[in-house]
């Protein structure tokens, strides 16, 4: 592995006493394809904020969770090869997880030894379980102090991320909470004031947190750092080092990122012990028997599109995703006024409402469910015949990872993507990445209608037709003209259902474009 070391007190103290935190939050409020703009601080909460509410703090751990035993045939046995407590495979198991993607396989073991790791891999990986199952082992419920803090670049990752946790975290009688910007900071001190033990968030409100004394960080034995590339890109850095020198010395950090320039590399050796380096190589073809074909949509019709595929096509079980979590509510009620069984899959369903739909698909009640790429992942259901990219993934690792759920144990797949007019960028870049290619198709929805045969506007005007002898090029033209301007007066105008796809989207969009669009 890597080697890095950490500062000594006196950087840290000094680093703390001169590096005062600025008044602007320039925490990210895009997901991962989107610039990432700045936030104003102030504009998030209300001029009563500033001062934290007095209340009675919780002072005991929460009780677990009651759930369900799982039987020992039923448990990972992949996932307890790398020597997870029992909960968390009774957990993964429930969530039904049965293989660990390569990075858990790398990670999970050095983390559950205590080391400091760097993990190189890429969005869609499989990074949350890696980092959150250690995390959980390591915690005192009994403390009703921060004892774990991850660190990520825009509020949609953080929030993500505390899907995963809190799953995780309660059958350990654990509590997580997100502090996100976009919304009031008495939300945050009401999460606060419960005393939770992990932390979830991006560095400007961490930061902001700390400034106004409302957060300590003096008892954080585990800390994250996740798409630290990310977070550097927005200007985080002075934030993270910051927040990271309030910590102790002694704690364990795991930092993830799919690149790793110079500036990572100076965060790992002043923050990071004799760190294990994990690398996991991008996959850059997927598997042969899947068959991959696109289908060019504008956005306003991403929901016809969708209704014809499952006529024509969709006759097994299928998986569909999309981008964002109210994406997928949409969708999910437009399919089901058709009548279609599907149901939605995302971090806002507990735990037993996920495993219920996992099951429903298992068994064949369900013809499809809609997932968010989170929600999904670690899904292991053979009987997948389909999987279909609503929304452009956001690289080719989560284009990968999502079609690697039809195809398994030696099964025919086929992936089937929607590419709407604000997508091309991302998917040509998708398809430099495919080897065995993207086929085109096209829906029956732009499939030009055939015209009707032009009819006289008149009987007169079809006998002249008949008899008139043949005239001059110049005549003819103008009788034509002619003609032409009396059938467009005196006959109604057919359809053209064969339009392009608009390049940009239009005002009139603004209602359709929830669906797939950026939050």
């Amino acid at each position: 592995g890597g080697r890095g070391r950490r500062r000594s007190e006196g950087a840290e103290a000094a680093e703390s006493s001169d590096e005062q935190p600025t008044d602007e939050d320039d925490e990210g409020d895009e997901p991962e394809s989107a610039p990432h703009d700045t936030d104003e601080r102030d504009d998030d909460h209300d001029a009563d904020d500033d001062e934290r509410p007095r209340r009675e703090r919780r002072t005991t751990s929460r009780p677990k969770r009651a759930l369900a035993p799982v039987a020992e045939e039923d448990l990972p046995a992949a996932f307890a090869a790398l020597k997870i407590h029992r909960t968390n495979l009774e957990q993964l198991a429930r969530f039904g997880f049965d293989q660990p993607t390569p990075i858990q396989e790398e990670a999970i073991p050095a983390l559950l030894n205590g080391l400091d790791v760097v993990g190189i891999a890429q969005t869609g990986s499989g990074k949350t379980i890696a980092f959150s199952l250690p995390m959980v082992e390591k915690l005192d419920p009994e403390l009703p102090e921060v004892q774990g803090i991850v660190l990520v670049p825009t509020r949609e990752l953080a929030q993500q991320v505390l899907d995963v946790l809190t799953e995780v975290a309660a059958p350990w009688g654990l509590q997580a909470v997100g502090l996100l910007g976009g919304r009031s900071l008495k939300a945050d001190f009401r999460a606060l004031d419960d005393r939770p033990h992990i932390v979830v968030g991006t560095p400007g409100r961490i930061l902001d947190h700390l400034r106004r004394q409302t957060l300590s960080l003096r008892h954080v034995r585990y800390a994250v750092l996740d798409e630290a590339d990310q977070m550097l890109d927005i200007g985080f850095l002075p934030d993270i080092r910051r927040i990271l020198s309030r910590t102790p010395q002694r704690r364990q950090t795991a930092l993830f990122s799919a690149t790793m320039p110079t500036s990572i590399r100076r965060l790992i050796w002043q923050f990071m012990t004799d760190p294990e380096t994990v690398r996991v190589d991008a996959e850059a073809t997927t598997v042969d028997t899947i068959e991959q074909i696109y289908f060019e949509v504008a956005q306003r019709d991403k929901v016809k599109a969708m209704r014809e595929l499952i006529e024509r096509e969709l006759k097994g079980r299928s998986l569909i995703f999309c981008n964002m979590k109210r994406s997928v509510d949409h969708l999910a009620r437009e399919l089901e006024r058709d009548g279609v069984s599907v149901r939605a899959l995302h971090g806002d369903l507990d735990q037993r409402q996920r495993e219920r739909v996992v099951q429903e698909l298992r068994s064949g009640k369900l013809d499809a469910v809609i997932a968010t790429n989170v929600a999904a992942r670690g899904l292991d259901i053979p009987e997948i015949t389909h999987v279909v990219n609503f929304d452009v993934p956001q690289n080719l690792e989560e284009y990968v990872h999502r079609i690697g759920r039809t195809g398994r144990a030696g099964r025919e797949g086929k992936a089937i993507t929607f590419v709407c007019e604000w997508d091309v960028d991302q998917f040509d870049a998708i398809q430099q990445g495919v080897p065995a290619g993207i086929r085109r198709e096209e829906l029956d929805l732009y499939r030009p209608t055939s015209a009707p045969p032009a009819t006289p506007a008149t009987p007169a005007a079809a006998a002249a037709e008949t008899d008139a002898p043949a005239a001059s090029t110049e005549s003819s033209e103008s009788a034509e003209s002619s003609e032409d301007a009396a059938s467009v007066e005196e006959t109604p105008a057919v359809e053209d259902t064969s339009e392009a796809i608009p390049v940009t989207a239009t005002d009139d969009d603004e209602d359709e474009r929830e669906v797939g669009a950026p939050d």
